[in-house]
């Protein structure tokens, strides 16, 4: 008797859970602006005569098309994936006499899963809400720019036959959002969200596939969008 009172206070429980299932998908123009600092360039330092500690590796802003898909299973919870065209940085020198030196470009993806809480404001038009989740990047197509094969060749670190090549490691971090959904309509609105992500990764000069400079880089991006949002 005991389960079967149980299970009907289980069942009525679910049953005052307000019913709710929709889809978002949301398109527009996302920007990354890099808090970039990292390790210093010991090796471009020591070679070039450069005083220690007086170099770092910075990473500049980047525009692409961004994409984001949501879920609400509830009024209050909810998923969304971060996707987006890859966006491309030029990484150079910051500090001393070489400051602004090019050392290369990479282009990246950081798709993204959150967890999102949709706040009550007790109209659908209007929901703001916050995201707490995971962030994957991946880099690829890294190149050295000629500024920096130059300025090897110049301190006689390497010759015209010698092969520079850049590496960036992959990173998982944590993201953080905020945001707010407005309805113009039943299925049409506007989407904008803030989001804090954790990038963290490891740079790689190489010549002739040797390791001649490391350097630790965090990244760590403001991530903005503003975008149309289609609901289904």
């Amino acid at each position: 008797m005991k389960k079967h009172v149980v299970l009907t206070g289980v069942l009525l429980s679910l049953a005052t859970v307000p019913a709710m299932a929709e889809w978002g998908v949301n398109v527009g123009p996302i920007w990354v602006a890099p808090d970039s600092s990292s390790s210093n360039l010991d090796v471009i330092e020591q070679v070039a005569g450069l005083p220690e500690g007086s170099t770092e590796a910075s990473v500049n802003n980047n525009t692409q098309l961004g994409l984001t898909i949501d879920y609400r299973f509830t009024p209050n919870w909810g998923v969304q994936l971060i996707a987006a065209t890859p966006f491309s940085h030029d990484i150079k020198v910051k500090g001393s006499a070489i400051d602004g030196l090019n050392i290369g470009d990479t282009k990246h993806l950081p798709p993204t899963l959150l967890a999102q809480y949709y706040f009550d404001t007790g109209s659908d038009r209007v929901q703001p809400f916050v995201g707490l989740g995971l962030n994957y990047t991946t880099f690829f197509s890294e190149s050295v720019h000629s500024d920096l094969t130059g300025a090897l060749q110049d301190l006689g670190v390497t010759t015209d036959s010698d092969t520079v090549s850049l590496s960036l490691k992959d990173s998982f971090g944590f993201a953080l959002q905020v945001g707010i959904n407005i309805k113009f309509t039943d299925n049409l609105g506007a989407h904008l969200m803030v989001s804090k992500m954790d990038i963290e990764t490891t740079g790689r000069v190489r010549v002739n596939g040797n390791t001649i400079q490391s350097v630790d880089v965090q990244i760590d991006p403001v991530v903005a969008m503003a975008g149309l949002r289609w609901n289904f």
